[in-house]
């Protein structure tokens, strides 16, 4: 987890510098950092939703991500799409406790709805993305808020993942409450998993190395309202992982599949595979 952050911290710098020296200003306060910089399509704050894309699209990072590095590839995808698309970093480098991180959201999401008029928004996340918007939904009044939630390696259930107890006492409480057996998602997962309002749409990956194992993704609940993916059953020879899932072309059929319908994700679908 260390080498992750320092690695972020050299991207961040090598990024400044390019951006210094290609003379690029971000349309951002004078106090805002390499950090505030959306992906490619994301916080266009004048676009208006369309009757064909008639909810806003929020994409919420996973823990240790940048907003413009975790969607650099969805996010333009959703843009052309049609979709406005909003993006954000929260709970200092999504390491926050998660009741926190679910508070952010609820302000972003209001902020969103304020900017296009809509009613709802729908929600794509990565690992942490994908899991803490459920504590909104549940607990924080985002059940009649939220369209689709699209949970991309979510940590549903959590991890046994060794790294997350070291980093979680040191600096990262939200690592903490990503434990499998965390009273965090004991409290989440208690009764009703997917919550009656979104419609639920969960994409995993057999080749998981952070959330162990990779079926603690998985959700229960009715079929109607709940679709679970495993890329490897339509695709089986999808090589993508965990920590770059978002830039996986077969993730974005999926997730392009669950926004446009009624419902999750098609079960049936059957998405163009990799080679």
């Amino acid at each position: 987890m260390k080498l992750r952050t320092r690695v972020r911290l050299l991207l961040a710098t090598a990024a400044t510098a390019a951006l210094a020296l290609t003379g690029f200003t971000a349309p951002a306060p004078a106090s805002a950092s390499i950090l505030d910089i959306p992906p490619r399509g994301a916080n266009d704050w004048s676009c208006k939703p369309d009757s064909a894309h008639p909810r806003p699209v929020v994409l919420v990072n996973g823990t240790f991500k940048l907003m413009a590095e975790n969607w650099a590839a969805l996010s333009p995808k959703l843009k052309d799409a049609g979709y406005c698309v909003f993006a954000f970093n929260y709970g200092k480098l999504e390491t926050a406790p998660i009741p926190q991180a679910a508070a952010e959201l609820k302000d972003f999401v209001e902020a969103v709805r304020g900017a296009t008029g809509a009613a709802k928004v729908d929600i794509v996340g990565h690992s942490q993305g994908g899991m803490m918007p459920r504590y909104y939904v549940k607990f924080l009044g985002g059940a009649d808020k939220v369209g689709d939630l699209v949970g991309i390696v979510p940590s549903n259930h959590g991890t046994t993942n060794p790294l997350a107890i070291p980093t979680g006492y040191t600096f990262c409480p939200a690592c903490l409450d990503q434990r499998t057996g965390s009273d965090l998602l004991t409290k989440l997962n208690a009764g009703d998993e997917t919550p009656a309002g979104p419609d639920y749409t969960v994409i995993t990956t057999r080749h998981d190395e952070v959330v162990i194992p990779y079926t603690s993704a998985l959700l229960s609940g009715p079929a109607e309202h709940l679709t679970n993916v495993v890329l490897q059953d339509k695709c089986p020879l999808d090589p993508f992982m965990h920590d770059q899932a978002t830039k996986d072309p077969v993730v974005a059929q999926w997730v392009l599949n669950a926004l446009s319908r009624t419902g999750p994700a098609d079960p049936g679908f059957q998405p163009r595979c990799l080679g």
